[in-house]
């Protein structure tokens, strides 16, 4: 069920309405439970039973971890930690595993056609994070004698919350990836009066704007990227749309967030921020301090940390800053060019951290800062291109039209187009940029007039409704 459906509006508006009608929290966790099972059985019930599955291996096991024998606290966060990589690995990653050892068969092989017609379940990457960190926290409980994640003796009650913190709609499919100890805390009886409707509409409205206006609109002219289209369009016409690509996919994906931490604002949770200006980044490290947050500190907390981080020699800091770049790519698909992604930007984070170590930059003036983001963002968008093309031949057949199709004309209604549509996302990080500026400062006394005109713009100028982009991840 996407955000931007009238069947997604009509779930939000019951479901609000009757989750403060109960105002006891058992009866509200209820309300949201039912609500999220029906947003994420919508197009495809029987996948229900697997995120039902999922909740129950993790409330289980994470309830045995704390509250079971010491002795078997070890197993059992271990076990809960391989079911839920058992789920994801058979759901995502079989059909490509099964590829890369027994090679491309015929039509008659069964075991290839099984394991290709698997269905991928919307959002599977985003639980079993989330599962992971629910698991791992409550096994440090006892490890770090803190408690990290609170997990009650009563089990019907710790099975409840676990349900409600893993199947929450408003971020189920697409993140915020939220960690069992920012969300599990915030579990309480909610009371209408104490919603922040302020936060709440300034995240739906501008949540909306990115996708509904922006990302709709770009994502129209950015299809002919897809193979073969691109081999009719000169190469500047190609350039401008990469171009559209990267902007496209940041209004997408931070308008989904905004969207979700706005919803979840209206049910009484916040939920944590997932982008903050990425296209400013003057570094590749800042990038990824900036883009899909709630990723980056994931795979910081859960991943780079445990298996050393930067506390070693230098050469096994730049091999665990690859390995969870590497990871990090096919987390966001099966497919072998997502591992590309990753280790293009691992390779970008091992050089800088390289060459940070030895060179010293004797200015920071304003030509210099512009000169390093424009740097940043060229990589990025271009790295974006593995995202549109996961099939790795057409990215490099992608790179031949660039250098090949000079002579072609420029289709002056598409480098229009993405221009304009591109405007908002510029100056929305524009307008971070100059927050600070006294000028500016006056100018923000008209935020309503802004939030006004980007509400009226919504329903009036959106494009053709199209599915987040992440959902596939």
């Amino acid at each position: 069920m996407l955000f931007n459906s009238w069947e997604f509006v009509a779930l939000a508006l019951v479901t609000l309405v009757l989750y403060y009608t109960v105002p006891r929290r058992p009866y509200q966790l209820l309300v949201l439970l039912g609500a999220s099972l029906i947003f994420y059985g919508y197009q495809n019930p029987p996948l229900v039973l697997l995120l039902i599955g999922s909740i129950l291996i993790n409330a289980i096991s994470s309830y045995l971890v704390v509250h079971g024998r010491p002795a078997r606290r070890l197993f059992w966060a271990a076990t809960g930690v391989i079911a839920n990589l058992g789920l994801l690995v058979f759901f995502k990653y079989s059909a490509l595993l099964y590829r890369t050892v027994a090679g491309v068969r015929g039509a008659g092989d069964p075991v290839g056609a099984f394991l290709t017609g698997i269905p991928l379940p919307i959002g599977i990457s985003f639980f079993t994070f989330q599962g992971i960190s629910l698991v791992v926290d409550a096994y440090r409980n006892r490890r770090a004698a803190t408690t990290i994640v609170e997990v009650h003796p009563q089990f019907r009650r710790h099975l409840l919350d676990i349900a409600v913190f893993k199947a929450f709609f408003p971020q189920l499919v697409s993140g915020p990836i939220v960690k069992a100890h920012e969300f599990l805390p915030q579990i309480a009886a909610k009371r209408l009066r104490d919603v922040d409707w302020e936060f709440a509409c300034r995240h739906l409205i501008l949540g909306y704007f990115f996708k509904m206006v922006v990302a709709d609109h770009l994502k129209d002219q950015t299809f002919w990227i897809a193979y073969p289209y691109f081999r009719s369009f000169s190469s500047l016409t190609l350039l401008v749309m990469l171009f559209g690509y990267s902007m496209q996919i940041f209004a997408d994906f931070a308008g989904y967030s905004l969207i979700a931490i706005g919803i979840g604002a209206l049910f009484g949770y916040r939920l944590p921020v997932n982008f903050e200006f990425p296209y400013i980044a003057q570094s590749f490290s800042e990038f990824w301090r900036r883009w899909h947050i709630s990723l980056s500190t994931w795979l910081r907390e859960y991943l780079y940390i445990p298996i050393g981080g930067n506390r070693r020699s230098p050469s096994r800091t730049y091999a665990n800053l690859m390995a969870v770049m590497l990871l990090g790519g096919l987390w966001h698909g099966a497919a072998w060019s997502y591992a590309v992604w990753g280790g293009w930007h691992g390779v970008a984070l091992a050089v800088e951290r390289f060459l940070g170590n030895r060179i010293r930059w004797a200015t920071d003036a304003l030509p210099l800062r512009v000169l390093k983001a424009a740097a940043v963002f060229t990589f990025v968008t271009m790295a974006w291109l593995l995202f549109k093309l996961p099939n790795f031949g057409d990215v490099i057949e992608f790179l031949r039209s660039l250098r090949d199709q000079t002579q072609l004309p420029m289709q002056k209604k598409i480098v229009f187009t993405i221009f304009v549509y591109s405007l908002p996302v510029i100056g929305y990080h524009l307008a971070y940029v100059l927050r600070d500026r006294p000028r500016w400062r006056a100018l923000r006394r008209a935020d309503a007039a802004v939030f006004g005109l980007l509400l009226f713009l919504i329903c009036v100028s959106s494009g053709a409704p199209g599915a987040f982009i992440y959902f596939q991840f």
